[in-house]
C-alpha cells in the first residue's frame, strides 16, 4: 500500500458513512491522521475510525455542525492545536432536501446552503489560516454531477454544488501562491445507503443515462480524492474532476 500521506493531518467533513467513510479509510490506509467529523446530531464516527485503524490507519472524532461558524472556527483550533498542523481537507458533509421549485420551502432551501454551501466556506476559511502559516495545504470539495447539468426536484442541492464548484475555483486562484491546491469531484450515481434504498424503477431509469451502466462506489470515489491530496497531484488546482460513468461529458 502507497504511504505517501505519512504524516500528514486530514480533516473530512461527513465521515459517519457513506463516501465520507471511504474517504477517510482510504486516506488513512496511505498514512494520514484523520480527524473524522460529524454533527452532534448525526451518527458518529465510531465505524469510521475502527475502518481508519483495521487499514493501518490513525483516526479520531471532532464533532461539530459545519453550519455552525463558531462551531467550526473551534473545531479546526481544537485540531490545530493538537495536531500542530492541517495538511488536508475534505469537504464532504452535505444533505439534499428535494422538491419542485413552486412548492419549496424556505426553510429547506436554507438548510441546504447553510449545510452544503456555508458549511464548505466555513471550513475552507478555518483551515487555510492554518495551511497559509505553512505554506502547503489541498482542499477537495464534494460536489455533484447535477451542480454540473442541473436536475429537476433539486433546486436547493442544485444550486448549492453548483456554488460549491465556484467556490473551489476562486479559493484555487487566491491560495496558489500559499502553494495550496483546491479542486472539486463531481461523483454522480454512487452506490450508498441511500441508493440503495430506491426502488428498482428508479435505479432502471438512472441507468438509462450512464454509458457505463452501473452505479459508481464509495471506494471509486475515495481513490480519486486520495490522488488530488497526493504528492502526484501537486501541479493540480482549480478543476472539476468528474465520476460519474460518462453521465455527463
Amino acid at each position: 500500500m502507497n504511504k505517501d500521506l505519512v504524516g500528514q493531518i486530514a480533516v473530512v467533513t461527513g465521515a459517519a458513512r457513506g463516501i465520507g467513510q471511504a474517504i477517510a479509510v482510504a486516506l488513512a490506509s496511505r498514512g494520514a491522521k484523520i480527524f473524522a467529523n460529524t454533527p452532534v446530531t448525526q451518527l458518529s464516527c465510531t465505524e469510521t475510525i475502527q475502518a481508519c485503524r483495521n487499514a493501518g490507519g490513525d483516526a479520531e472524532e471532532i464533532v461539530f455542525d459545519v453550519s455552525d461558524s463558531a462551531a467550526v472556527d473551534g473545531g479546526f483550533e481544537a485540531i490545530a492545536a493538537k495536531a500542530g498542523k492541517i495538511d488536508i481537507l475534505v469537504n464532504n458533509a452535505g444533505i439534499s432536501r428535494d422538491g419542485l421549485l413552486i412548492r419549496f420551502k424556505d426553510e429547506d432551501w436554507k438548510r441546504t446552503l447553510a449545510v452544503n454551501l456555508d458549511g464548505a466556506f466555513y471550513c475552507v476559511r478555518a483551515a487555510s489560516k492554518v495551511m497559509i502559516k505553512a505554506r502547503y495545504g489541498r482542499i477537495v470539495n464534494i460536489a455533484s454531477v447535477v451542480g454540473q447539468m442541473g436536475n429537476a426536484g433539486q433546486v436547493a442541492y442544485v444550486s448549492s454544488k453548483s456554488a460549491l464548484i465556484g467556490l473551489t475555483k476562486t479559493v484555487a486562484r487566491e491560495l496558489a501562491s500559499r502553494n495550496i491546491t483546491a479542486n472539486a469531484i463531481a461523483p454522480g450515481f454512487i452506490e450508498t445507503d441511500m441508493t440503495l434504498a430506491l426502488d428498482e424503477k428508479v435505479r432502471a431509469e438512472h441507468m438509462k443515462g450512464i454509458p457505463l451502466g452501473r452505479y459508481g462506489q464509495a471506494a471509486e470515489v475515495a481513490s480519486l480524492v486520495s490522488f488530488l491530496v497526493g504528492p502526484d497531484s501537486a501541479y493540480i488546482t482549480g478543476q472539476v474532476v468528474g465520476i460519474n460513468g460518462g453521465m455527463y461529458m
